[in-house]
């Protein structure tokens, strides 16, 4: 019966019939395109959902604002459906918690910041980074635990530290609300603060200078406020200080800011047995500092002359080392 129909019909129906059916075809393709481009490239999709607004938001001021969700974001097609078939099944109210899972996983963030994408040419790459090696190749942390805690907030706070180096407050009159970059650096191997990264604070001017010239994370991210550094006790080290080591073999902020003078006896624990420092130490109760002054160490002549006769006359400096 269709043949016959089929047959019955003038060419001219003939073809305006097949040419609709490719222009239905041909609108459909486009249509199901744009559809699957949209869905796929906009980042508006995602907002199309009440619950991502707050997330959308967020991306929107953020860094990335630049990049598509679906650059970070890669969901499987059985995923994807299980999101939807939930959406419409239970209307949830808010999103789920994560229960642990990573949502941006590492080998999604190093496609920029390790490798290069020619589409973000500024993206901050990481091969270089003494903090990236020790937590992201070392410790096997993803990228999102530090990069990620706080909804498209790409920067860490000042002291997201602490939510797993628990107890790792600092000690110092001062010193509680600065970041944990703010002494440990990428400047050195074991990312303790070497002694310039003390001196940005405690030193003169031109450390600091020094020190911001070299852009690295810690004070391109964490540089302390103008109010904390001008607060900071400045120190001078002469460059003949006999004591060259990192500060924080003396000091240790995050147990005791000022040091225990009972420590200089750890490194020099023969010193009660030479010359009068048994006599100042164990007789008298004094302490190191009384006569080596911090940072300084050495006592010379003229310190002597000023320091030691508060107690008693002067006396050769040299001459108090030989008993």
């Amino acid at each position: 019966m269709f043949e016959a129909w089929k047959e019955s019909l003038p060419v001219k129906a003939k073809i305006i019939i097949v040419l609709l059916i490719l222009v239905i075809f041909a609108g459909g393709g486009v249509v199901a395109f744009k559809f699957y481009d949209f869905t796929q490239n906009n980042p508006k999709f995602c907002v199309s959902c009440h619950l991502m607004q707050p997330a959308y938001d967020a991306w929107a001021v953020s860094k990335h604002k630049d990049i598509n969700c679906h650059d970070c974001h890669h969901l499987s097609i059985a995923e994807q459906n299980k999101l939807l078939i939930n959406f419409v099944l239970h209307r949830p109210s808010k999103v789920p918690p994560r229960h642990g899972k990573v949502i941006v996983p590492w080998k999604f963030c190093i496609r920029c910041h390790w490798e290069k994408d020619e589409r973000y040419p500024e993206a901050a790459p990481i091969n270089q980074s003494g903090l990236h090696a020790k937590h992201y190749f070392m410790e096997q942390i993803e990228c999102s635990k530090c990069h990620g805690y706080i909804i498209h907030k790409f920067i860490p706070e000042e002291r997201f530290c602490l939510k797993c180096h628990q107890g790792k407050v600092v000690q110092g009159v001062g010193m509680e609300e600065l970041a944990c970059l703010n002494c440990h650096t990428d400047r050195t191997v074991d990312l303790r603060p070497g002694r310039d990264k003390c001196l940005f604070c405690h030193g003169e001017e031109t450390v600091r200078k020094r020190l911001l010239t070299e852009d690295t994370i810690d004070v391109r991210r964490y540089e302390p406020s103008p109010e904390k550094v001008m607060a900071a006790t400045k120190v001078n080290i002469p460059k003949d200080a006999p004591m060259q080591f990192s500060c924080y073999e003396c000091h240790k902020p995050h147990e005791q800011a000022r040091p225990n003078w009972d420590l200089c006896l750890k490194c020099h624990g023969s010193i009660p047995d030479v010359g009068k420092h048994g006599l100042h130490i164990n007789v008298m109760g004094m302490q190191c500092k009384q006569c080596h002054k911090p940072h300084v160490w050495k006592v010379t002549k003229e310190i002597a002359k000023k320091d030691c006769t508060m107690c008693h006359e002067y006396k050769e400096p040299s001459k108090f080392i030989q008993g």
